[in-house]
């Protein structure tokens, strides 16, 4: 993987104002796409006794090891756009029925995207609890 041109971030994540809120939005959007909680610290850096520890500080999801976290050191509110890649369209659609379950706000149904997106962009996307942009994109061939 490490040698492919299209897989060049090793982790990414935002600031959240609620981690409980958030990281219950992101177990399912993100559960969607095959990717669970990883990690889990503390405010003060330390693991955590898991998701319902009143000191938690950050979640960190993937599938091996932590692509994505939310976490509360850093800033929330500014409005992020992090797009996920689905293995399939169904994929796209379970993450947007989940994320939308789980207190999302739709921002664009699944479907092909046209304009100047390119041919074969099945895309979903959905707001986070705190208004940023989540998207669930499949790249066919």
């Amino acid at each position: 993987m490490a040698t492919d041109d299209h897989w060049r971030i090793d982790h990414t994540g935002m600031g959240v104002s609620n981690i409980t809120k958030a990281a219950k939005f992101y177990d399912a959007a993100l559960g969607a796409l095959g990717l669970k909680p990883i990690a889990r610290i503390t405010k003060t850096f330390a693991v955590a006794r898991g998701g319902n520890d009143p000191e938690l500080g950050g979640v960190g999801y993937g599938v091996s090891y932590p692509i994505f976290w939310i976490d509360v050191f850093h800033p929330h509110g500014t409005k992020q756009h992090t797009a996920f890649r689905a293995r399939s369209r169904g994929e796209v659609e379970d993450f947007h029925r989940a994320a939308i379950s789980s207190g999302g706000q739709d921002n664009g149904g699944p479907g092909l995207r046209s304009g100047n997106y390119p041919l074969g962009y099945f895309a979903a996307f959905v707001l986070d609890p705190d208004g940023n942009n989540i998207e669930a994109v499949f790249r066919e061939s």
